[in-house]
């Protein structure tokens, strides 16, 4: 049976901080960050990650046209849950208003929203549910160190969601999925400071991304690629075939390492990360939606979705589009108002981590 995606959405806080926001408090300037990542602003969030989960996936049911009752399923793929008991998908799933669903999440960093969609897919496929939300979200702007330069200007917050459910052989489909971890160089990307190491509790201390960016960039590229060439064998297509890559959206140099192993057009490569940064679990729902809405995505094209992530991870992901690329409905979904700047907002987290820095 096949699996399809009938609907998708996103949500990104109002808060922009631009590179030369950054600039104000660390030696950086604009054209130092664009020239190494592509980067020129990210979003901070006022509001946690249940809420831009919620938010996101308000508006991907709105485009399938349904109802909260009419998902048997919500998974939510993030590394920076607001709580870990219970899942952030149940919260998500109270706040949309159903209370019948399974829900669960899904930690694998950058790949999480790959997995989910294979995971998605497999439910679906196999009878155990059919109509899936699966989400995106992430709030890294709570677990960045504003003091630690290569960390700090990476990362956004943000969500994205679709609706994935079950269909006939002429439905657009997910036609194939390859996933896969090398847990050898994982200190790379991690965060030591969140969960129960933290306990008993000591001196405060505030939750960190640990951050090896070229240990990363090293396996980032012959993971993605290594990821996209398996997935693409388990399907009938070719590279060739393809109509649009959309990769996470972590490094411009990254993506552009891929593009050119994989030898793809610019015009092939879809990416916002200019705008957002690097939001992880989020960034290729956020890009797919975008990609849909700038007319990237015409009816019947192949896409081709790799990612890379803590672990480390490494997935990618094959879909055929069907020919609807425009919402059934629009959602009235919105976040509250957000009275801050981003750097009002990151302002207490700096002042303590500054303190930490000068007292150690």
């Amino acid at each position: 049976m096949p699996a399809f995606i009938s609907g998708w959405g996103n949500c990104l806080p109002p808060a922009v901080m631009t590179n030369a926001d950054l600039g104000t408090f660390l030696d950086t300037s604009d054209e130092w960050i664009v020239v190494r990542t592509g980067i020129r602003q990210r979003r901070i969030s006022h509001v946690g990650m249940v809420q831009l989960a919620h938010v996101a996936a308000a508006r991907a049911l709105a485009a399938a046209g349904k109802a909260p009752d009419d998902f048997d399923a919500i998974i939510v793929a993030t590394a920076t849950p607001d709580l870990l008991i219970p899942n952030v998908a149940s919260r998500v799933q109270l706040e949309l208003g159903n209370s019948t669903a399974a829900a669960l999440d899904v930690n694998v960093g950058c790949c999480g929203f790959v997995y989910g969609l294979a995971l998605a897919r497999g439910l679906v496929s196999t009878g155990v549910n059919e109509r899936i939300v699966l989400i995106g979200a992430e709030r890294l702007s709570s677990m960045l160190n504003w003091t630690e330069r290569d960390s700090a200007i990476l990362f956004g917050d943000g969500a994205g969601a679709v609706v994935i459910e079950a269909g006939s052989e002429s439905n657009d489909a997910i036609l194939g999925a390859h996933l896969a971890c090398n847990p050898q160089p994982g200190a790379a990307l991690m965060s030591p400071d969140f969960g129960t190491p933290r306990y008993p509790l000591g001196p405060r201390k505030h939750p960190t991304i640990q951050f090896d960016g070229r240990e990363v960039f090293r396996n980032a590229v012959p993971g993605m690629v290594e990821a996209s060439i398996r997935a693409l064998a388990k399907t009938t297509l070719e590279l060739d075939d393809i109509d649009l890559v959309i990769p996470h959206q972590a490094n411009l140099r990254i993506v552009d390492a891929i593009a050119k192993k994989l030898t793809l057009s610019d015009e092939q490569v879809f990416t916002n990360l200019h705008n957002y940064g690097n939001t992880s679990a989020a960034s290729i729902p956020i890009a797919l939606t975008e990609a849909l809405e700038q007319g990237r995505i015409k009816p019947g094209a192949r896409l081709l979705l790799p990612a890379f992530g803590a672990g480390l991870t490494s997935a990618a992901a094959v879909v055929e589009w069907g020919d609807r690329v425009t919402p059934m409905e629009k959602s009235p979904a919105e976040l509250s108002a957000c009275p801050q700047t981003a750097l009002e907002l990151i302002a207490p987290a700096l002042e303590f981590q500054r303190s930490v820095k000068n007292t150690t």
